[in-house]
């Protein structure tokens, strides 16, 4: 296979990840088989331990709470998550900070030595890269967030030491399958025999249970294997370990956060005799994990938050967030969503707390939705015409909404990772 060679080295970051979105012809290319090659030609073998984070939502809080609570411990940890809202930096995290540019490069040019013409995904050739400095930086553990499914993404090149699917619910059905027993399945992939396999979905579908047992992995349900007990101003996590009282809520809001809290506890209980951790430490752990556009309000007024649900199951969450809030006299919409994502699912879930909707296009992405797109599956939702108008990006659609929003009103942001980012820098004045 012939090599690509482009017009000019690349130099910067921002050249390779231009690069590196032209090496495939599609965005989304699932399978093994590419990444396997150059991880074997680089000769990556982490001795690291792993904890791979799949699911349809809660993967991103949940690896949050893990990269937080093992930083605390003390732990030399490395977490590789996607996508990024501001810079692709944000992807690659030692000891929760960034990795800069110049060690990107790096990587990314002995990738570029090893891969033989192999026409890596951008998602692939990230993953290799994760991987290439995690195992520089000599880590005790990595946590790898999925991409797509789980099955044929390529993070599962790498073998799991413990395995968490967060939720299953309709996503990307064009790549894993019309119904939660097939999306289960490609979840499940993720699994390894013999290792901890820890389910956060109350309803666990067959295939994933089967899937675990055919494999001889040790399959952990929530509410069954361990779960969470909400109190008034803390909580409780039990497992096969024990209870831990009195715990703080997360820094992450939402009643939802316990359940990827649990899952996290989960995991670090099948871990213990690797990495203990102590009260205190999960405790710290809880109260300073970060991650930003998680349901996350703005300071000053109105009211804004940022919320980068994506498809109905995330929006109810945020639906059910957003009527705990009190009362406000309007509440505004920035939304703008992917084409392949169920638009009209998730307008007819907050169709009802919304009064105006400044709909976004984005175009800075392959499979963007433009304003168009995203009004005509608003009318689909009920959504009255009136009610709707459309701008060229998400700043601009943000922009119109701070205009009309009056102290006592709130603004929501949510739809699209790329929604989010887009009202961010125009905030910062980008």
């Amino acid at each position: 296979m012939k090599p690509e060679i482009p017009n000019a080295k690349p130099e910067t970051l921002s050249d390779w990840l231009a690069y590196l979105e032209s090496l495939n012809p599609r965005a989304i290319s699932l399978g093994l088989d590419r990444v396997t090659q150059v991880k074997n030609t680089l000769g990556l073998d982490p001795g690291f331990t792993i904890i791979t984070v799949s699911g349809t939502n809660g993967k991103g809080s949940t690896c949050a709470f893990l990269e937080a609570i093992l930083n605390v411990a003390g732990y030399r940890v490395g977490c590789y998550t996607s996508p990024h809202l501001l810079s692709y930096n944000e992807r690659v995290r030692i000891n929760r900070r960034p990795v800069d540019d110049a060690a990107f490069i790096r990587v990314f040019e002995k990738i570029e030595a090893a891969r033989h013409g192999i026409p890596l995904t951008y998602f692939e050739y990230g993953t290799l890269a994760a991987m290439l400095l995690f195992i520089e930086a000599g880590l005790d553990v990595a946590i790898l967030e999925v991409g797509l499914g789980g099955r044929l993404d390529a993070v599962n090149a790498f073998d799991a030491d413990c395995a968490v699917v967060t939720s299953v619910d309709f996503d990307h059905m064009d790549y894993l399958g019309n119904t939660r027993e097939q999306i289960a399945f490609e979840k499940a992939g993720i699994f390894r025999t013999g290792k901890p396999a820890i389910c956060a979905d109350a309803d666990v579908p067959e295939t994933l249970s089967k899937y675990a047992t055919d494999i001889d992995a040790r399959l952990l349900r929530i509410n069954r294997d361990f779960g969470f007990i909400a109190e008034k101003n803390q909580w409780l996590y039990w497992g096969r370990s024990g209870r831990r009282h009195a715990l703080p809520y997360p820094a992450l809001r939402g009643g939802y956060q316990l359940q990827n809290a649990s899952a996290a506890l989960a995991a670090l209980d099948e871990l213990k005799d690797i990495f203990p951790v102590g009260m205190g430490e999960i405790r710290r752990g809880l109260i300073e994990v970060d991650l930003p556009a998680r349901f996350q309000v703005l300071p000053g007024r109105p009211t804004v938050i940022l919320d980068v649900a994506h498809n109905p199951q995330a929006v109810a969450s945020l639906s059910v967030n957003l009527a705990n809030m009190g009362f406000y006299r309007n509440t505004f919409a920035v939304f703008g969503m992917l084409k392949d994502k169920d638009i009209a699912g998730a307008a007819r879930i907050l169709k009802p707390q919304v009064n105006s909707w400044f709909i976004a296009s984005i175009s800075s992405e392959r499979r963007g939705a433009t304003a168009f797109d995203v009004a005509r599956e608003l009318l689909r939702a009920g959504v009255p015409q009136t009610a709707m108008s459309g701008y060229a990006s998400p700043g601009d659609a943000y922009d119109q909404a701070c205009n009309l929003a009056a102290e006592n009103d709130k603004i929501i942001v949510f739809g699209s990772f790329h929604t989010v980012a887009g009202v961010l820098r125009r905030r910062s004045g980008e």
